[in-house]
């Protein structure tokens, strides 16, 4: 039989804070470990260490230990010891920060191709803010609101973090400039849109999250179910 892949969560920010708690249980559950690796990879200019720290300190008041894999530069990306690491990993966690940053790291790297192939097998993985942005394809471009290309661990979806605190003219534009069949999900901060291993969607945290098909308010229903 093969193996069916992992949960997806996409986090609209805010992460590893009070009232992440819900997200982050379920999502433990999902992955049957006490282990989150996580990649600070698009904080590398603003002090990667302190989200590793703030992440560590995060998931030991739930129980859990986090593994960083300090993947700030291209090389570190194509080195085989991280891309083995990730390949081992049952969660995986891809913080926030700069979402173009992020996207020329991983994309057809060691590390990335070693992301997607441990979701096949079942891990779960996660993205907040930046996180979340890039693992679509298209992405929302950081700089103006435009749709631009992804890594597409998603494909037919797109996501705007912070949705509520973005700015209105860049959401606007987002969600006018996107194919009539694309979804555009505004995810607030401490809230995660996750699909589980069937394709069904679900909306856990502390907000309301808002879907855009067409330029009009959708359902969840209208979000890709592969």
């Amino acid at each position: 039989m093969p193996e069916e892949p992992g949960l997806i969560a996409l986090l609209g920010g805010g992460e590893w804070q009070a009232g992440c708690e819900p997200v982050d249980e379920a999502l433990l559950a999902a992955a049957g470990t006490d282990q989150v690796t996580i990649l600070p990879t698009a904080a590398a200019f603003e002090r990667p260490e302190r989200a590793v720290a703030h992440a560590e300190a995060y998931f030991a008041r739930l129980g859990a230990k986090v593994r960083p894999l300090m993947v700030l530069r291209r090389a570190d990306a194509q080195d085989p010891a991280m891309a083995e690491a990730i390949g081992a990993s049952r969660f995986v966690y891809l913080g926030g920060g700069s979402p173009l940053h992020l996207r020329s790291v991983l994309k057809d790297s060691k590390v990335w191709s070693a992301l997607v192939e441990a979701w096949q097998a079942g891990a779960v993985v996660a993205g907040s803010s930046a996180g979340a942005m890039v693992l679509t394809d298209p992405m929302v471009d950081p700089r103006g609101g435009a749709l631009t290309v992804g890594l597409g661990l998603v494909r037919g979806l797109a996501v705007v973090p912070h949705y509520g605190q973005e700015n209105a003219e860049k959401v606007h534009r987002s969600v006018t400039l996107a194919a009539a069949d694309l979804a555009v999900v505004g995810v607030p901060e401490r809230t995660a849109v996750l699909r589980d291993p069937s394709g069904s969607w679900q909306v856990l945290g502390a907000g309301s999250v808002q879907v855009f098909v067409g330029g009009e308010p959708a359902d969840l229903d209208a979000l890709p179910r592969s």
